[in-house]
């Protein structure tokens, strides 16, 4: 065996876990993503949304 395998065979377990932590980051951001808008089609708002005047006066 010559370390062109050892060499090749280390980028390809690199490749492939890299491969798996983007597709896995991917995955949650859009699971993330379909949770905040089922949260907001409820109602519920995130503390930094300013919540719209009700009686017309801006505070």
């Amino acid at each position: 065996m010559s370390h062109t395998f050892y060499i090749s065979a280390s980028y390809a377990v690199a490749a492939i876990v890299m491969l798996c932590l983007i597709g896995w980051v991917w995955l949650d951001g859009r699971a993330r993503q379909r949770e905040l808008a089922e949260l907001e089609a409820s109602g519920i708002r995130r503390r930094s949304a300013r919540p719209a005047p009700t009686d017309g006066a801006s505070s």
